[in-house]
Order: structure tokens, then C-alpha cells, then sequence
């Protein structure tokens, strides 16, 4: 899971979405809908992190999440609050739900 790369703390990726909805405003439902326009501006927002305080920029948090986390977002209709600039979806759970169940496929074929 993503971490802040200067302090190692956790970070939750729906507070990440929301700080570029804060900043980007009505402008993510265009970036919303490329996906590499999505991790180009990931790779250079620069984030807060809750814990430390200090900023970095996306380019550091993990490309593979960051990929499911766009498919997320497009995938679940009503994902974003966009009036109050709120994502609805606990992102870490269902990342971590789909990094288990990839373990698992993986395992039963290889079993096989």
C-alpha cells in the first residue's frame, strides 16, 4: 500500500484524490476520463502527507495502485462526491481486496 516517502506512514488514497479534487476542482472529471492524463497529473501533484506534514510528489507513490485506483474511480457509477469534493469509496480496502484476490488466482493456477 502507498506510503508517505519521507516519514514511511500509511497513506489512504481516497484523502490523496480528494486533496487533487481540492486543487483541480471540476477539472478531474476530464482527467478522470484518460488514463494516462490521470497519472501524468498524479505523477506531478504535489500531496501532503496527514502524518509529517511534508510534501511529495505522486511520482512516488506506487504506479501499479495508482492504475487500479483510476480503474476504481471510473468503474463504481457515483464513485465521487463531486459537490463536496469527496470520494465515496474506501480505495485501500478495495486495493487490498484485489491484491488478494490476485494471490489467490495466481496460487489456484499454479496449482493446477
Amino acid at each position: 500500500m502507498a506510503r508517505c516517502p519521507l516519514c514511511g506512514s500509511s497513506l489512504d488514497w481516497g484523502e490523496l484524490i480528494e486533496e487533487m479534487l481540492a486543487k483541480r476542482g471540476n477539472e478531474m472529471k476530464e482527467i478522470l476520463s484518460d488514463r494516462e492524463r490521470f497519472l501524468n497529473e498524479l505523477r506531478e501533484f504535489a500531496f501532503k502527507c496527514p502524518n509529517c506534514g511534508e510534501e511529495f510528489y505522486g511520482k512516488n507513490l506506487p504506479e501499479r495502485e495508482a492504475e487500479k485506483v483510476f480503474e476504481l474511480l471510473n468503474e463504481f457509477t457515483g464513485s465521487i462526491d463531486w459537490e463536496s469534493g469527496r470520494v465515496r469509496l474506501r480505495l485501500n480496502s478495495l486495493l487490498a481486496l484485489d491484491t488478494m484476490l490476485e494471490e489467490w488466482d495466481r496460487k489456484v493456477k499454479g496449482s493446477r
